[in-house]
C-alpha cells in the first residue's frame, strides 16, 4: 500500500522543478567531446513538438468520435420513441408483426453500421497520432545517426 510519509512523491512539486529549472542551459555549457549539446536539445524539442501534435490529433479524433457517437445516440433514442408510439401490441395481425419484424432488422443492420463507423473513426483517430510519432522517430534516428558520425570523425 502507499504510504505517503514513507514516500512522499508529489507529481506538482517535479513538475514544478522541471519549470522552474532551464536544463536547455546546462547541458549548452557541458561540454564533450564529439557531442553537440543543442543538436540534442533541439531533437528533443521536436520529439516534444511530435508528442504535442499527435496528442493534438489524438484528442480531435476523439472529440469527433463523441460527437459522432451522440448524434447516434440521440437519432437511436428518437426512432425507438417513434416506434413505441406507434406499436399496438392490441392490434397486432401477421402482417404487422412482419412490418415490425423487418423494423427491428433494419434496426439492428443501422446499429452495425454505425459501430463499424464509429470504429472506423476511432482508428483513423490513433492512426493519425501514430503517424505523427513515428514520422519523428525516423527523424530521430536520422539526427542520433548523423550526431553518432559527426562524433566518430572529430
Amino acid at each position: 500500500m502507499f504510504d505517503p510519509k514513507t514516500f512522499s512523491f508529489d507529481a506538482e512539486k517535479m513538475s514544478e522543478f522541471f519549470r522552474s529549472n532551464d536544463f536547455t542551459k546546462a547541458l549548452s555549457t557541458m561540454k564533450m567531446p564529439g557531442l553537440d549539446g543543442e543538436a540534442i536539445m533541439e531533437a528533443q524539442k521536436k520529439n516534444m513538438d511530435a508528442l504535442v501534435e499527435a496528442n493534438k490529433a489524438a484528442a480531435a479524433g476523439y472529440q469527433d468520435l463523441f460527437k459522432k457517437q451522440m448524434a447516434i445516440f440521440e437519432e437511436t433514442m428518437a426512432e425507438a420513441q417513434k416506434q413505441m408510439k406507434a406499436f399496438d401490441a392490441t392490434k397486432l395481425d401477421a402482417d404487422k408483426a412482419k412490418a415490425q419484424g423487418e423494423l427491428a432488422k433494419a434496426a439492428f443492420e443501422k446499429a452495425l453500421a454505425n459501430m463499424q463507423a464509429l470504429a472506423e473513426s476511432a482508428q483513423k483517430a490513433n492512426s493519425e497520432a501514430y503517424e505523427i510519432v513515428s514520422a519523428r522517430i525516423q527523424e530521430s534516428l536520422t539526427e542520433l545517426r548523423d550526431m553518432a558520425a559527426k562524433a566518430t570523425r572529430s
